[in-house]
C-alpha cells in the first residue's frame, strides 16, 4: 500500500486549523520534580486538553477536511476510549454525525462521555465480533468516512501539533529539549511530535514509552520491521495496547524516533501517585508512562532538559482511588 506520509508542513497546517478550538495546555516545570531528577523536567499537560486527552487534535484535523458531499453520513471510528471521545467532540463541533464502535465491556465512564460529546455508540462483542467489519459496514451503509485512531496522515498531523507547542513553550522558558518522551499505542502522536520537534531541534531524542509486554514500537524501531505483541490485553495502560505499529506511523517513526522505553504497571502506578500528590495532576495510566519512565530512571536526566507528554487524564474514580490508597 502506498500512503501519503505527513510532513512538518502538514503539522503546521493542522495547528492553524486547531488554534481556535484547543485548550492551551501548559508545559509545566515543577521545582520538586527538577530537584528529584537533577535536571529540567517539562511536562506537557494534555490531560487538561478537551476530552481529557490529546486525541481531540487528530480527530478534528481529520474531520474538518472530510469532503461532506462525498461522505454525507458523517464519520465512523473504532475506540474503547479517548479516540472515541475526540471523534465525537470534534464531529459535534463541526456539525457532523459520528458513530463510534465500542466494545460492550468498555468502561462505563468512557461510553457515557462519548455519548455526552454527541457520539452515537455502537456496541460490539469483543470476543465474537470484528469491530473493523462493523465499522466498514456502517461506512458503506451511511456514506460515512472512517477516522482511524493513528494510521492516517491527517490524524498524525493533528497529534503532532503537541510537538509544535512543546518547542514554542520550551523556547519561551529558555529551555532546549535534549529528549522528548511520548506515550505510544499505534504511534500517531509519537511520529507527529517527532516531525515537529526534529524540524527545529534535530539533535533532540524523541522516544516512545510503552507498557512492558506491549512494546511493539520499541522492538520495531530496534529491528526495522513492524513487530507484533504476543498479547492483546494485560496491562493497566488500556489506552496503549495496539497490536503493532501502523504502516504510516512506523514509516514516519523510523525517520524521527530515537528508540523506545518500557515501563511496568507498578512504575505507572507510582507515577499516577506522584502526579496526584506532588504535581496536583490527575493522569490516567496510558497518560502517565512518560512520567513513569522519567521517575524510574529509564533515561539520563541529570543536567539535561527532558520533556514528558502527559497524554491523558481519563481515569475513573474507582481506579484512581485504589491506586492512591495502595501507596
Amino acid at each position: 500500500m502506498h500512503h501519503r506520509l505527513p510532513t512538518v508542513a502538514d503539522v503546521e497546517a493542522a495547528a492553524a486549523r486547531l488554534a481556535p478550538h484547543l485548550i492551551a495546555t501548559p508545559l509545566l516545570e515543577h521545582p520538586v520534580l527538577n530537584a528529584r531528577m537533577g535536571g529540567r523536567i517539562l511536562l506537557k499537560c494534555e490531560n487538561l486538553q478537551r476530552v481529557g486527552a490529546f486525541k481531540f487534535r487528530g480527530a478534528y484535523n481529520k474531520i474538518v477536511q472530510v469532503d461532506r458531499s462525498r461522505y454525507p453520513g458523517g464519520v465512523v471510528a473504532c475506540s474503547s476510549g479517548n479516540h472515541a471521545q475526540g471523534v465525537a467532540a470534534a464531529a459535534t463541533l463541526l456539525g457532523v454525525r459520528s458513530a463510534i464502535v465500542m466494545p460492550a465491556d468498555a468502561p462505563a465512564m468512557k461510553v457515557a462521555r462519548t455519548r455526552a460529546f454527541g457520539g452515537e455508540v455502537v456496541p460490539y462483542d469483543r470476543v465474537n465480533e470484528d469491530r473493523e467489519v462493523i465499522a466498514a459496514r456502517l461506512c458503506a451503509e451511511r456514506g460515512a468516512a472512517m477516522v482511524h485512531p493513528y494510521d492516517d496522515p491527517d490524524v498524525m498531523a493533528g497529534q503532532g501539533t503537541v510537538g509544535l507547542e512543546i518547542v514554542a513553550q520550551a523556547r519561551a522558558m529558555g529551555a532546549v529539549p535534549d529528549a522528548v518522551l511520548v506515550a505510544c499505542s499505534g504511534g500517531g502522536m509519537a511520529g507527529g511530535i517527532g516531525l515537529a520537534v526534529k524540524a527545529t531541534h534535530p539533535d533532540a531524542e524523541v522516544m516512545t514509552v510503552e507498557p512492558a509486554g506491549f512494546d511493539d514500537m520499541a522492538r520495531s524501531l530496534a529491528s526495522g520491521e513492524r513487530e507484533r505483541n504476543a498479547k492483546l490485553s494485560g496491562s493497566i495502560c488500556d489506552a496503549l495496547l495496539a497490536e503493532r505499529p501502523g504502516e504510516i506511523t512506523f514509516a514516519v517513526g523510523k525517520t524521527v524516533l530515537s528508540g523506545g522505553l518500557v515501563v511496568t504497571d507498578e512504575e505507572v502506578r507510582d507515577a499516577i501517585r506522584y502526579a496526584f500528590s506532588d504535581l496536583k495532576l490527575v493522569v490516567e495510566p496510558g497518560g502517565a508512562v512518560a512520567l513513569a519512565a522519567i521517575l524510574s530512571g529509564k533515561l539520563p536526566t541529570r543536567g539535561r532538559t527532558v520533556v514528558g507528554v502527559l497524554s491523558g487524564g481519563n481515569i475513573d474514580a474507582a481506579m484512581l482511588t485504589s491506586i492512591l490508597s495502595a501507596a
